[in-house]
This record gives structure tokens, sequence and C-alpha cells, in this order.
């Protein structure tokens, strides 16, 4: 007789290459090299709008008049400080643990506004409730990053300003200066270019979540507890400590070509989608040397050898510097410090998250797969106790 299991389906570990939704947020076309917002190019919007416009455009679906963007920064700028119920507990947050590790702060940081804000599950809100979580969510995202890192390190949070937009705030609250517009520029294109990049295991994950009903910052959490891994999240950090290992120019074949001929991965290289240049990495290598200095013009050098001694013993891989390898030089030349790097990247994908959310909540079908049980067969006998 036919069991259940007869009807299951087989797919690729991992998920490769399955489609198990429709979206109208946005797709990565790895072998063209380019990725989308709705309509727009990613890379288009990131050279021409501000973060703002792009957040808007994942919640409504199109761009801003300039009514619409001026009352929509006011919204952001208001939901930004920290509830004081928040604000008490992020000193206690920040002390945790011997090494500082700010997403794991921010997912108990999330759980805590949740709270503090009643937040209540998704399954309970109309569209207009449910948008003003994830507004809420996003932007008081950069301002817990920022006090968490201050607070560990002996200095005061700063107050978000105002006057000042996603990626200049971000700066302030982080270095305590407000940067200079090319910084905030460079940074804000950085933001634009990794709000979202597919059905990724965070956004995935994301989902999965939002289809139970649970709360929006559930949601994010779990989207965090993913992007922390070393597979998913991006190691800028990383990728800047091995520029810093080369050292010079007539170090980069002795230290790059061993490690690769023994099988090591060269962090910032090669993309599980992309099967040519990354367009982010092409981006910000130019944003990069518009910043100036001899770590974008050295790091320009690292990269060409480094695609050059893949081709050379991976034959057939189409391996090309990613996003984190110039994302890194960008970070470090607008003065982030490195310990910041993957929560800067938390910043802008938090956005992205909490748009393929609220599309999910639309849906009202919880995301239920199955698995295919290979153990002993069942049932055995249970052995006495003794």
């Amino acid at each position: 007789m036919p069991t259940q299991h007869d009807e299951l389906i087989d797919v690729p570990a991992g998920l490769r290459n399955v489609a198990v939704t429709a979206t109208e947020i946005g797709d990565v076309r790895g072998q063209e090299g380019f990725f989308h917002y709705r309509q727009y190019s990613a890379i288009d919007l990131a050279q021409s709008r501000t973060f703002e416009d792009v957040w808007f455009l994942f919640l409504e679906g199109r761009l801003p008049d300039p009514d619409e963007r001026a009352r929509f920064a006011t919204d952001v700028a208001a939901m930004r400080p920290l509830p004081g119920e928040l604000q008490a507990v992020l000193p206690a947050i920040a002390r945790a643990g011997v090494r500082f590790t700010p997403l794991t702060g921010l997912r108990a940081a999330l759980s805590h506004l949740a709270a503090a804000r009643d937040m209540r599950p998704l399954w309970d809100l109309d569209p207009v409730d449910r948008r003003r979580d994830a507004t809420s969510v996003c932007a008081v995202v950069p301002t817990v990053l920022a006090a968490l890192y201050r607070l560990r390190t002996g200095a005061e949070p700063l107050a978000p300003r105002a006057d000042l937009g996603t990626a200049a705030n971000w700066l302030y609250m982080v270095t305590g200066e407000e940067p200079p517009p090319e910084h905030a520029a460079a940074i804000e294109r950085y933001l634009i270019a990794t709000v979202d990049h597919g059905f990724n295991a965070s956004t995935f994950t994301a989902r999965v979540v939002a289809s139970s009903g649970a709360d929006l910052p559930a949601a994010v959490v779990a989207a965090l507890g993913a992007f922390a891994g070393p597979l998913h999240g991006g190691a800028p950090d990383r990728a800047l400590e091995s520029i810093d290992a080369i050292g010079s120019r007539d170090r980069i074949d002795s230290w790059v070509r061993p490690r690769v001929e023994s099988g090591d991965r060269i962090m910032g290289f090669g993309h599980a989608v992309y099967r040519t240049e990354d367009p982010r990495a092409r981006m910000l290598r130019e944003t990069a040397l518009g910043l100036g200095g001899e770590l974008a013009e050295f790091a320009v050098e690292v990269e060409r050898r480094v695609v050059e001694i893949l081709a050379e013993l991976k034959p057939g891989r189409e391996l090309y510097a990613n996003v984190e390898f110039y994302a890194g030089v960008v970070m470090e030349r607008c003065g982030i410090p490195r310990s910041m790097f993957t929560p800067t990247f938390a910043v802008s994908r938090t956005v992205g998250w909490c748009a393929n959310i609220l599309e999910e909540a639309t849906r009202g079908k919880i995301i239920r797969p199955a698995a295919r049980y290979t153990g002993p067969e069942a049932p055995h006998p249970v052995p006495a106790a003794r």
C-alpha cells in the first residue's frame, strides 16, 4: 500500500537550484553578473539613490516622490531612538562574554525590544501594523549595534541624529564623529548594494519563521542566527586580514599560491551564485579607489593576481572577487573598526529580511517541508529498564 513517504520528492542537498516560492522583491542572475531590487538594477540604485529611497522601495514596491521621501525620513528618524527599557539592559548585553559578538548582542536586544514595544504576532496584525513593526526594527538596528560597540569599548552611546541619513548616522554613532560626505556616500553605496541578494540562508530562515505567524522581531532574530554562521554572513574583516598578511606586492604569489594548492579558501573570492565578476565587488573597487590611499591600490593588485592564480590552478571554476573583498577596504578607509564590519552588513540586510517577512506574511501558509527518515527500522520493541 502506498504511504505518505512514497510521495516525498528528493531535492539536491542545500535545496540547490530549487525554487521554493515566488517573490516580487528581487533576483540574482549569476551567469550575467547582475542583480536587481524590484525592477531596478541594485548597482544603479546604489550609485544614484539614497538608502532611505531604496528602503522605501523594499517596503512599498516603488520609489518615493519628494513628499514621500521627506515623510519617510521623518518617520524613520522618530523610530531610531531606543526605548528606555532597552537602554537599561544594553550595558549588560555589551559586557557579556569574553569575545565581543555584536550580532549575538543584537539578537538579545531585538527580543527585548519585541517585549518593550509589545510587538504582536504577524498573524494578528494588519498590513499597516506589520509595516510599522518592520520600519521600527530596521530603524533601531543601527542604534543598537553602535551602542553595543561603544559600551564594550568604554564609551558612551550616541543618540542618533535626525539631520543625518542612515549611512551618516551609522558612521557618527560608531566613530563619534560626523563623517565627511565622501565617507557617508561610500558607506551608503555599500549598504544599498547589500540590502538583499536572492534567497540566501538568512532570508529563507526569516521567511520560514514569518510563515508561522510569529512576531516580526522573532523572524529577524532567526535570520541573524543564520547570518552569523561563517558559511553565510560574509567575512570582510577576514578578507582584509588576508591583504594585511600578504603585506607587499612581492609576497602575493608566495602567500596565495600554496594556499590555493593546498585547498584553502582565499577569503573574499568565489561566490555560490556568480559565475562572473560580482557586480558589488566591481562597484566597491571603484568606490575604494575613489576614496584613495595605498590600501585600495594594493587591494586591486592582490585581486588581479589572486584571480590569475585561481584561473591557473582551478581552471573552469570561474572564481572572482566577491563583495567581501572590497567591502573591508571601503569600511577600513571610512573608519569603521573591523569588529563592526559584519554588523554594518547586518544594518542593510535587516531591511531586506523585513521586506521578505512582510511578503511571506501575506501568504498565510506555514512552510513545512518533510524529511526522509534513514535511521533504524521502526518499531523496535522497547527494552525493559534495568
